[in-house]
């Protein structure tokens, strides 16, 4: 019975016409939507992801100095530094944050550098030859010229000055205490002494073979040098010595922070008034 049914089936199936082809084609991919190549993984070289998750892997190195509790000597230093900003500084003070430009600073340590005094083994080893030549009896009674070094030291100087034997006076910015050299602008303006105050102390202490030197003085040169001399002499008074009585009118410091400025912009903006950064700025 079941073999006769399973041949009627298939007698039913051959003599059924075969489906005719339809030309539909399958939807287009959504707006877009590119189609992924498949990328091969060279097996070479493997990806192991990190997963930087509590007891994972370890963290990567991040720039921690917002965190970081510095020293109190460091602390100090930067706190004195925004309040120099902030605080208003008299005309007197203020004038030492007007320094010598680049490249007339860097033609002036060339020459000063040109000047250096003897250091201690030099002069050692010139006194030894001086004692040797007395003892062998070949010292001859004519003196050599004074040898033109740079002058340092403050009472020496401002005693060239006052004296007028000064033909450059250097005068560092960033003296502490300042008062040591407050003055020392207006004696040479008085004195007619032309003077240049340049960055920084440490610089001016490496021309005379000492940590720091607040004031530098400038005498003679070789004639050589007299032109270079010359040149920084009238950058010197242009910059300095004529601009006296403009320097003397102008305050320094005064400045706000970024989070105040930014305040009074926007204060200034919601009252409708017009407010410019460099204004926003000053106190």
């Amino acid at each position: 019975m079941h073999r006769y049914a399973d041949l009627c089936l298939l007698l039913l199936v051959s003599v059924l016409p075969p489906k005719a082809k339809t030309s539909k084609k399958p939807a287009p991919a959504p707006f877009g939507a590119s189609k992924q190549a498949k990328v091969t993984k060279n097996p070479l070289f493997e990806s192991h992801p990190k997963n930087f998750g509590i007891g994972q892997d370890i963290q990567p190195q991040r720039d921690l100095t917002r965190f970081v509790k510095w020293p109190e000597y460091v602390r100090l230093q930067r706190q004195k530094v925004i309040l120099h900003q902030r605080l208003k500084v008299p005309p007197a003070i203020a004038q030492f944050s007007h320094t010598l430009d680049k490249n007339t600073a860097t033609q002036l340590f060339k020459l000063l550098n040109k000047y250096r005094p003897e250091t201690k083994q030099q002069k050692k080893e010139r006194l030894d030859a001086d004692a040797k030549a007395v003892v062998d009896g070949k010292d001859d009674q004519k003196k050599d010229k004074k040898p033109l070094f740079v002058k340092y030291g403050l009472n020496h100087c401002v005693a060239l000055i006052e004296s007028k034997k000064a033909n450059l006076v250097i005068i560092a910015h960033d003296v502490d205490p300042i008062e040591l050299v407050v003055f020392v602008p207006a004696l040479c303006r008085k004195m007619g002494v032309p003077y240049v105050i340049v960055k920084s102390k440490a610089r001016l202490g490496t021309v005379v073979h000492k940590k720091t030197a607040a004031i530098l003085t400038l005498q003679d040169v070789k004639s050589e040098d007299e032109r270079e001399l010359a040149t920084i002499v009238s950058a010197a008074k242009a910059n300095f010595n004529d601009k006296a009585e403009d320097l003397r009118r102008v305050w320094g410091g005064g400045l706000r922070g970024n989070k105040s400025t930014e305040k009074l912009r926007r204060r200034a903006k919601a009252a409708g008034q017009n407010i410019t950064a460099a204004n926003a700025q000053k106190l």
